[in-house]
């Protein structure tokens, strides 16, 4: 009994022994079976690509960035390509070692026939197998490129002649747009401006070689696996046209220099209809081709800092210029607006029905709002009895605090949100700021009444214009654009830009009571008559705004800002143009002066070259080509020209002139000098600076000399005076030189 008990026991013990062996193996095996199941198929992809990774190389083949141009299809941004071809000579001795063929030969006798080169001087370098790597050409084009590309596939010299392509960015203009256009990085990425923002349409996608390997890294024998192709970025068409483009930043340039301008000039032009970008500037650009090379203003700063070259102090302050120089002032900035905004107050009061054309004003030089007497830019006031137009044309503050005050806080804040100020432009560009505006709630008596004039609150200056716009397109709103299409290699267009929604801001028949009242103040006795252009209705506002994040030592704000919005014809959608000047220093600083006859100069430059048509006979001149014949003819091909002229020396023949052919040259009397020897005549240029426009031309043709007028009409009488001549007094020049003088009407502010 005790042995069959024995016997059970033993049997029931190895029978649990089996059953948890078979459990041990059974979980084993589903173990296995599981990860078995999870490589081949759930990590299928990671484990074939590590695989591959240990097995195979490879070798980049690099897309094309896509080119940039302006409207015009003039080439704004392109890609110049080059390929560093080299081979290994270790590889080339392992390879040919290893299947018994001749490669440096066939090698040799490939790339001396695409470089010309010489052929024992290259067999030699290729047999050196000591070296890792040897360079046969830094800087191949695609054609020879190419050509290498054929030889590697034909003969199989995969890891033994390598291709290694280098793109650099380049931008034929130099500085023009750069502002807008940005640049790349070393990998080919945009960093800044266009570049940035449409990165991913410019970029393309990267292709490669791929071929196999041994565990010592060498090339298998027809190791060969695949080629995949680089695929070439699209072509980005701009709004931009690059003769507006240099015509505004020469405009910026010659006000930054003419009024000490410190904190750089910025200017946009823009299409009414549908926010198209012509232009947009901002003065002493850099070249994005050396990007970091500091512009000649920043260069001057950094020099004058005192800092030792090299320092800790030095290499912080270049960075903070270089990303101030790179900045898109127009975008990324901001300011408050001053007087320009008033533009916005009256448009929203009008449409609003709680102030009308025709409701009378008084202006004593100040106005009483909660308890602080806020001034007037007219210290002695602008009487009373006006009506809201002049109010506006003389920018009266007082004027823009009682129509506000009428609105009320609410219905203020509701037309600064619908001008679209509370949120961003959505302009095809990177780093937009934002409006910085009172909180609804916050918005007391005081706030209401200073921002009534432009000022205590900032607004981008392409939102401003962008509002501006709203205007000038019979109250309804545009979206500022660069985008116009998107194109292949072979100039197919991918996609086109189509505008948001169109909003209705204000009624059609307020927008043009305000264009009419602007350009009233253009034409008439307004304060912005220094942007009058000559045959056109132009629209415009002037502004003079205090900055005050910066004070001085009495608490004192001292900065200014001074600026000018425009837009023509102001009867009908056409293009508008804002210029804003970050401290000038000059003696006068309002917007009416600094800024004011730049945009006169864009507009008088840009109206007839875009086709709108002008209701003037042109005051302005070229002056032909009257050398090379005989001064009978010279003097009657000038005589028809309406020239007078001159004649100086005993020859028969033309051999200079004075004013040079395709001068410009303004108003009557304009006297062409003939020389027909080398004898030249010199007069000594007279100071007319502070006189009229007819005692500064009086004087000037009396001593020899020809003018052009820029700034006030040349029709202009009383106020206009000349504020600025191109040569010093003093100077001595060839009779018949052409003056440029500056002529402006300093009466008011804005």
């Amino acid at each position: 009994m005790k042995e069959s008990i024995s016997t059970i026991t033993t049997k029931t013990v190895g029978s649990r022994r089996l059953r948890i062996t078979a459990i041990c193996l059974s979980a084993f095996l589903f173990y296995l079976i599981i990860n078995l199941f999870t490589i081949q198929y759930i990590k299928y992809d990671y484990y074939k690509d590590k695989v591959y990774s240990e097995i195979t190389t490879t070798s980049a083949i690099r897309a094309r960035r896509g080119n940039i141009y302006d409207a015009n299809m003039n080439l704004l941004a392109t890609t110049k390509t080059s390929w560093r071809i080299s081979v290994s000579p270790r590889e080339i001795h392992l390879v040919s070692k290893r299947d018994g063929k001749n490669y440096p030969e066939v090698i040799t006798d490939g790339l001396s026939e695409i470089f010309s080169l010489d052929r024992e001087q290259l067999l030699k370098k290729i047999t050196n197998s000591k070296v890792l790597d040897v360079t046969i050409k830094r800087a191949a084009n695609e054609e020879e490129y190419k050509s290498v590309l054929t030889l590697i596939e034909k003969h199989s010299l995969y890891g033994m002649v390598i291709t290694e392509s280098s793109a650099a960015r380049y931008y034929p203009e130099n500085t023009l747009a750069a502002h807008v256009l940005g640049f790349t990085g070393s990998d080919n990425q945009g960093l800044y401006g266009l570049e940035y923002y449409y990165d991913s349409i410019l970029r393309g996608t990267d292709g490669h070689y791929l071929y196999a390997k041994d565990a010592n890294g060498n090339t298998l024998p027809g190791g060969y696996i695949s080629r995949e192709e680089a695929v070439d970025g699209f072509n980005i068409v701009t709004t931009i046209d690059s003769y507006v483009q240099r015509v505004l930043e020469s405009s910026l340039e010659e006000e930054r220099v003419g009024f000490g301008v410190q904190n750089r000039v910025t200017g946009i032009v823009m299409n009414t209809s549908d926010g198209s970008i012509l232009a947009m500037a901002t003065s002493s650009p850099f070249n994005p081709n050396t990007p970091y090379e500091l512009d000649s203003v920043s260069a001057e700063k950094l020099l004058a800092s005192g800092y030792t070259e090299g320092s800790d102090e030095y290499k912080k302050y270049k960075r903070e210029l270089m990303e101030i120089m790179w900045s898109n002032k127009a975008v990324s900035e901001t300011y408050e607006p001053g007087s320009t905004f008033k533009i916005v107050t009256v448009s929203a009061a009008l449409d609003s029905g709680t102030s009308h054309v025709n409701d009378k004003f008084s202006c004593h030089g100040f106005y009483r709002v909660g308890g602080w007497r806020i001034k007037c830019h007219k210290t002695t006031g602008h009487g009373s009895g006006f009506n809201l137009a002049y109010g506006l044309q003389m920018s009266c503050n007082p004027t823009m605090m009682q129509i506000a005050e009428r609105m009320g806080a609410e219905t203020f804040y509701d037309y600064v949100e619908r001008f679209g100020y509370l949120e961003k432009s959505g302009i095809d560009l990177p780093s937009e700021a934002g409006t910085i505006f009172h909180d609804p709630e916050k918005i007391g008596s005081t706030e209401l009444a200073t921002a009534s004039f432009g000022q205590r609150f900032k607004v981008s200056i392409i939102n401003h214009l962008t509002a501006i716009a709203t205007v000038a397109n019979g109250g309804i709103s545009v979206t500022p654009h660069l985008l116009a299409r998107v194109t292949d290699s072979d100039g197919n267009t991918i996609r086109e830009y189509t505008s948001p929604e169109e909003k209705r801001v204000i009624s059609e028949s307020v927008a043009k009571t305000v264009a009419e009242i602007l350009e009233e103040g253009v034409s008439g006795t307004g304060g912005a008559r220094n942007a009058h252009v000559d045959g056109y209705k132009v629209a415009a506002k002037t502004g003079t705004s205090q900055k005050f994040d910066i004070l001085d030592a009495s608490g004192n704000s001292y900065l200014r800002i001074s600026s000018t919005v425009a837009f023509a014809p102001s009867d009908n959608s056409g293009i508008a143009v804002i210029i804003v000047a970050d401290e000038p220093t000059s003696f006068v600083k309002y917007g009416s002066v600094v800024a004011a006859p730049y945009v006169s100069e864009v507009l008088a430059r840009t109206l007839p070259y875009l086709g709108y048509k002008s209701t003037a006979e042109s005051m302005e001149t070229t002056v032909g080509n009257y050398t090379g014949v005989t001064v009978e003819d010279a003097v009657r091909k000038a005589g028809d020209d309406n020239f007078d002229t001159e004649v100086i020396g005993d020859g028969d023949t033309v051999i200079s002139q004075m004013p040079s052919p395709g001068e410009t040259v303004s108003g009557s009397g304009t006297k062409i000098i003939l020389y027909t020897s080398e004898e030249d005549k010199y007069a000594v240029v007279p100071d007319v600076v502070g006189m009229t426009l007819a005692e500064a031309n009086k004087l000037l043709c009396d001593a020899g000399f020809n003018l052009r007028i820029i700034g006030a009409s040349l029709s202009g009488e009383g106020e206009a005076r000349v504020c600025a001549q191109s040569s010093e007094s003093g100077t001595v020049l060839k009779k018949g030189c052409v003056i440029t003088l500056t002529v402006l009407y300093y009466s008011y502010g804005g």
